[in-house]
């Protein structure tokens, strides 16, 4: 947290008022995680972190406003997900080991994030122009690392010239959000984790090369 962090009204928060208003986010993260978005008060947040709702008014317009604070904070911390695909070799076992850091940073992500981006997803689902933006905030530079790997390895014509690197990208990505996010509903189909990351990775490698991984 900064010195700029400023109230509603537009004032500095001081280094107690910052304390405070994070306070109140961690709150309602921990909240996120038990109850409906929408069945989440101001009242409720507050009593939490042992303040009142006035006190949550001086940061806060509302409780959606809270949440897309948390939410641009996630998206914040998704810029990290970048690192796993920029600069990495797909060639032989280097491009196994890629597509699993990949798909464990990816898993990783969503269940540490779990009950926000259930609510980034249903916002944009919604048609909510906000959560739609953070949403893609956290999937793009994926998405565009992802399809600068598969236009290199088409210009050293190790992909066939007919892929489209940027379709293939988004579409793993896609794929790679979807299963992060209904990570506990696989077992319902017989699938255990431990099958899950292997074979997502399978996938994933196959999709940047068109080729089976050196394992």
């Amino acid at each position: 947290m900064t010195g700029q962090v400023r109230t509603v009204d537009g004032r500095v928060a001081g280094r107690r008022g910052q304390a405070t208003r994070q306070k109140l986010l961690d709150c309602l993260s921990e909240m996120l995680s038990s109850s409906p978005y929408r069945d989440v008060k101001v009242i409720d947040v507050a009593r939490r972190a042992g303040t009142s709702p006035a006190t949550f008014y001086q940061y806060f317009p509302d409780v959606e406003g809270a949440v897309l604070e948390i939410a641009e904070q996630t998206a914040a911390e998704g810029a990290a997900l970048t690192a796993l695909v920029q600069n990495r070799s797909w060639a032989g076992r280097a491009g196994w080991q890629a597509a699993q850091e990949l798909v464990d940073g990816f898993l990783e992500f969503w269940r540490t994030n779990d009950a926000i981006l259930r609510v980034v997803d249903l916002g944009a689902a919604e048609g909510d122009k906000r959560f739609n933006k953070i949403r893609s905030k956290i999937l793009n530079s994926v998405t565009g690392s992802l399809a600068d790997s598969v236009a290199e390895l088409q210009s050293k014509g190790k992909v066939d010239k007919d892929v489209h690197p940027a379709a293939i990208a988004a579409s793993l990505v896609a794929m790679l959000s979807a299963v992060a996010s209904h990570q506990r509903g696989t077992t319902a189909w017989g699938v255990k984790q431990a099958d899950l990351k292997p074979n997502l990775a399978l996938l994933v490698h196959l999709g940047i090369t068109g080729r089976k991984p050196t394992r």
